[in-house]
């Protein structure tokens, strides 16, 4: 048999066990989000509940080797190119969502909640990270001393799931709510926040010395120069009505999907995450434009993105062992879930109240703003890829994540105020829509 019909036959045995992992991924994922609808959770939560479930935490426990017979070690590399083909495309679509005019005139006490509610969790997870540092398998670091990981899990801390934070205010019929608007606007003027820190926190942990850092710093900031006095005028000029291919869906299509990829290429080699391209070229683009002549083609690159997000949680789940935990890891995900929510209610509740806002309110706004979900994941996965998070901190921030959303649900029974439906134009579409 020569070399030839070898590597086509390892390359059929390659494809079935891909396409067998996608099958069981994909079914997997609508029975789990099937069972959160009918408990009242987001759908995507169903589905990272599913990834998880794949991975050694749950089907692991199983005799014999099941996770591995179903993901093979060398299916695996394909699996996580869908998963971050799946997570550009997710990212693309929460930078194209990020509404600019609703951070516009927000006041004093959006401003100061979201502020507070960023702040306060970052401070505690990075000092929540030096305490636990002896703890950490340093083994499985890529950075010396613990500068890097207290700042990233500071960072990840002070995420609030904005498409998660999106669906559920929808589902509550919370949209058009004055406290619904406000977690809205906090949780836009977060997500801003949350990204740019975490370039930073990317920046430094990933240059060896003054000189790679400065590097990076600029042509990371060139890339953003491009991106706003370059790309988005020519997008704007390609689109302009009057063009003779004005309308295209298809050449729109193209265009959008060819930028992304390129900008989630282009600050993967300046040394920032793939993610970061995709975020800032899905915030960049002409908005307008593209929903007055094909506004299908978004809801294409979402239901793309929708498709292949469960692979991504399963990819993560298979990185998250809880029954490896032991006593320290779990003493370490007790404190995570704690300081999380602490650092994120007392944050937001408290300074809604010193701004005016109702005990009930306060506590509502807290509770919204609280919700990890996805973007949690996102984070945490480049954080991984990074080194600047060791496995059980990684299972730890999985449970954070997962506790923290799905609590929202119950605890805004509870809390919610009771009030009127004001006429707020607030888009509520969410990324996990339609999941």
């Amino acid at each position: 048999m020569d070399h030839f019909s070898i590597a086509a036959g390892a390359g059929d045995a390659l494809t079935g066990d891909v396409l067998a992992g996608l099958a069981v991924i994909l079914a997997a994922a609508y029975l789990f989000a099937r069972l959160a609808r009918r408990v009242r959770q987001p759908t995507v939560m169903g589905e990272i509940v599913a990834g998880l479930a794949l991975g050694p935490s749950l089907l692991g426990l199983l005799p014999g080797d099941p996770v591995g017979a179903l993901f093979p070690a060398d299916a695996r590399p394909v699996l996580q190119a869908l998963a971050q083909l799946g997570l550009v495309l997710f990212m693309f679509g929460i930078g194209y969502e990020l509404d600019f005019a609703r951070l516009k005139g927000t006041g004093r006490r959006v401003t100061l909640v979201s502020l507070s509610s960023v702040a306060l969790p970052f401070a505690l997870g990075a000092g929540l990270c030096v305490l636990l540092f002896p703890w950490y398998d340093e083994s499985q670091l890529s950075t010396d001393g613990v500068l890097a990981p207290a700042l990233f899990l500071g960072a990840a801390m002070s995420i609030t799931a904005f498409p998660v934070l999106a669906r559920i205010i929808a589902e509550g019929g919370m949209q058009r709510t004055r406290i619904g608007s406000m977690a809205l606007a906090c949780a836009a003027i977060q997500d801003v926040l949350a990204w740019c820190v975490l370039a930073v926190i990317v920046v430094i942990a990933t240059a060896s010395g003054l000189w790679p850092l400065a590097r990076m710093l600029m042509e990371s900031g060139l890339f953003l120069v491009v991106l706003l006095y370059a790309v988005r005028p020519g997008l704007r000029w390609l689109m302009a009505p009057g063009r003779p291919w004005a309308g295209s869906s298809s050449l729109i299509h193209t265009v959008l999907v060819t930028g992304l990829l390129t900008s989630a290429w282009a600050t993967n080699e300046i040394g920032l995450h793939a993610v970061f391209g995709a975020f800032a070229f899905g915030a960049a683009v002409p908005r307008g434009l593209i929903e007055a002549q094909a506004p299908q083609v978004t809801e294409r690159i979402e239901q793309t993105s929708l498709f292949l997000l469960p692979v991504f949680f399963t990819v993560t789940g298979l990185s998250v062992d809880l029954g490896g935990l032991g006593g320290h890891g779990v003493i370490m995900t007790l404190a995570v879930v704690v300081v999380a929510c602490a650092g994120k209610f007392v944050g937001a509740a408290g300074s809604a109240r010193l701004t005016g806002a109702s005990k009930a309110e306060s506590m509502t706004l807290g509770v919204l703003l609280n919700a990890r979900g996805l973007t949690e994941l996102v984070i945490l996965n480049v954080g991984l890829g990074l080194g600047v998070i060791d496995g059980r901190m990684f299972s730890a921030m999985v449970v954070m994540a997962l506790v923290t959303t799905f609590m929202t649900g119950p605890l805004l029974q509870r809390l919610r105020p009771q009030e009127e439906p004001r006429p707020v134009p607030v888009p509520t579409k969410s990324m996990e829509e339609g999941v």
